[in-house]
């Protein structure tokens, strides 16, 4: 899944992209405002972590703006100000979740799950689907209780398909979730992952429907 990354502090843009990408999630980085507000496919966002003292101006414009523009991407605000009446202001105005700096990143990590599991309607941490288990936090797989193999990509579509059993995912959707910007997208590579991902967990267990995408099968 793409998080968009809303910070100004070169260093730590780098080290929170660094982190993210090696729990599996694809990162695009925006330093200020006026990038952010202009990016091309926000809507698309699986979550916008956002810093609030950006050098062109306050994150909390930014968010009202993007909500004003009916944006519903889950936001988590991600500040140094930890004044109660920022963390107020920043829900009112439309954040999902609220983290002063410095964090741990694996409470950072743990709130962005909860963010999709509330998304998705789901209270547990380990999400199945059928024969297959998803536990995001630990980036672990199994099936029928094996645990499975998996690259970070491959991990990555298993899980986008694990959260919508039975529906169809779109090509165009699995580029938009699982490459940055900045990366090479290519939908060959959408086919040789769906390939590998079908040598792990059954060549049955993903359908593909010509012209429409891919569906996970959930077989009891």
């Amino acid at each position: 899944m793409r998080v968009l990354l809303v910070e100004d502090d070169a260093e730590l843009r780098r080290r929170l992209s660094e982190r993210l990408a090696g729990v599996g999630l694809a990162v695009d980085c925006a330093a200020n405002a006026a990038d952010a507000r202009d990016w091309p496919d926000v809507d698309q966002m699986a979550a916008v972590i956002l810093d609030l003292g950006l050098p062109d101006g306050d994150g909390l414009d930014l968010l009202r703006d993007w909500r004003r523009r009916g944006i519903l991407v889950p936001i988590l605000i991600l500040t140094a100000r930890g004044n109660w009446r920022d963390k107020v202001e920043g829900l009112n105005a439309g954040a999902d979740d609220f983290i002063v700096k410095p964090v741990r990143f694996e409470e950072l990590q743990a709130r962005l799950h909860a963010l999709w599991r509330r998304g998705a309607g789901r209270s547990a941490t380990v999400l199945t689907a059928g024969r297959v288990a998803v536990d995001p936090a630990a980036q672990t797989a199994t099936l029928d209780g094996a645990l499975l193999d998996l690259s970070r990509k491959e991990f990555a579509l298993l899980h986008l398909f694990v959260r919508r059993p039975g529906h169809i995912i779109a090509q165009d959707e699995i580029l938009e979730q699982l490459y940055a910007l900045d990366e090479e997208r290519d939908r060959n590579a959408v086919e040789a992952l769906v390939s590998r991902l079908r040598r792990k967990i059954g060549r049955e267990a993903i359908r593909t429907l010509r012209g429409l995408g891919y569906r996970l099968e959930v077989t009891p």
